[in-house]
């Protein structure tokens, strides 16, 4: 099973809550993050610019901001609630590589 459907439609929903909320967008105002989703056998890129999640792509970018390495089953389950992104980190189930404070700022996406 893919998860290629599951992230679009989180980008789906940020974009539209992005749209809906003027402090967020204010936040996101002049942040221009790349990102590279590595679940192992998928691979996925994005960016952030303009207020709104663009670019979302299967493959790797050269020289993201911020990479999230983790396996599919891990990703689903932090999406749909059942382990904690905190857990996961701390069991090393999800690795992130980048600046904290990309990371922090992305932590919104999700």
């Amino acid at each position: 099973m893919s998860v290629e459907p599951m992230i679009q439609e989180l980008i789906d929903k940020f974009n539209t809550k992005v749209d809906e909320d003027a402090k967020l967008r204010e936040e996101l105002k002049g942040l221009h993050k790349t990102v590279f989703l590595d679940l192992g056998e998928e691979q996925y890129s994005l960016s952030l610019q303009d207020e709104k999640i663009q670019g979302f792509t299967a493959g790797a970018i050269d020289n993201p901001d911020v990479t999230v390495t983790s396996d599919p089953d891990t990703f689903v389950g932090i999406v749909e609630g059942k382990i904690k992104p905190m857990k996961a980190f701390a069991l090393r189930k999800v690795k992130i590589k980048g600046d904290i404070s990309d990371v922090m700022s992305l932590r919104k996406l999700f």
